[in-house]
């Protein structure tokens, strides 16, 4: 079982400069929210309490405004800072002692996840006890992902990273999931030409152990990374027609953790004071 997650939020951010010289882009909006709302809202909905959360060098307070330490949220959030970007797998290494001898999800904090049968699937993908799962995701261009070949059980028979040459239309997305072994891995792992640790080669790992699973997003299922700036704008517009037509918040972080019995409604109340008078609060008290 695995009551652990990562949330890797470092990184340059260069495709979005130069908005993000000075603010991480992970809090910067997508919507009515910060963006860093919806990979926490997926660790939350896969019902884990205990959190870390791994930013650039020098942005540990921005975060700490709005996540002081999640016990307003019934959960645990701590912080590493990471000096500079080093690949995916360094999480593993920075965030050793977090891990310690658990097992471990992790999101990347650009990621955005939508789907009627998202929480199914977290739900399922926490039970893993040994090896590794990835989330899948049907794309159209996959040759500007990493992209996994699944057999009809779901095991991966091949792995590629940007492929020139078709062979599966499936992208790996930013949602792992790692048996203790992870760490061990990571360890082993030799800088790629780009100077960093790649995702692709920790999977390359498990695969050649034959523990390496994959879980499919469905056909009603979203996934959008909000790397560029068109991405963000698309992904912002996304949450905002769903939300303007259901009347439903996407990551409302308060609404999760009251729905999983972890806060109550004197929380919420301290919630809305916190927020001010703003349609989120506004939200928040209906669920009052």
């Amino acid at each position: 079982m695995i009551k652990k997650g990562i949330i890797l939020a470092g990184g340059k951010g260069t495709r979005m400069s130069p908005l993000t010289k000075a603010v991480n882009k992970q809090l910067l909006p997508i919507y009515d929210k910060p963006l860093i709302f919806y990979p926490l809202s997926i660790l939350m909905l896969a019902k884990i309490k205990d959190i870390l959360i791994i930013v650039n060098k020098g942005q540990l307070e921005q975060y700490k405004k709005i996540l002081p330490n999640g016990k307003n949220l019934g959960i645990k959030i701590s912080y590493l800072e990471q000096v500079k970007p080093r690949g995916l797998p360094d999480a593993f290494i920075l965030g050793e002692n977090f891990v310690g001898k658990q097992n471990v999800a992790m999101i990347l904090g650009d990621n955005f996840f939508y789907g009627q049968s998202l929480s199914k699937l977290l739900l399922s993908s926490i039970k893993l006890i040994k090896g590794a799962k990835v989330v899948l995701h049907k794309v159209l261009k996959p040759e500007l992902f990493g992209v996994a070949k699944i057999n009809i059980k779901n095991k991966i028979i091949k792995i590629k990273e940007k492929p020139k040459k078709f062979f599966s239309d499936l992208a790996i997305t930013g949602l792992y999931f790692f048996d203790n072994s992870v760490v061990k891995y990571a360890k082993k792992l030799k800088p790629s030409k780009r100077g960093e640790l790649e995702i692709v080669d920790l999977l390359n790992f498990y695969k050649s152990k034959n523990q390496l699973s994959a879980d499919l997003i469905g056909r009603g299922g979203a996934w959008l990374d909000t790397g560029s700036m068109e991405d963000f704008y698309k992904t912002s517009n996304f949450v905002s027609a769903i939300e303007n037509r259901q009347g439903l918040k996407i990551a409302c972080l308060e609404e999760i953790a009251f729905n999983n019995k972890w806060i109550n409604k004197k929380n919420l109340k301290e919630a809305i004071k916190f927020y001010g008078n703003c349609d989120y609060s506004k939200y928040l008290s209906k669920l009052l």
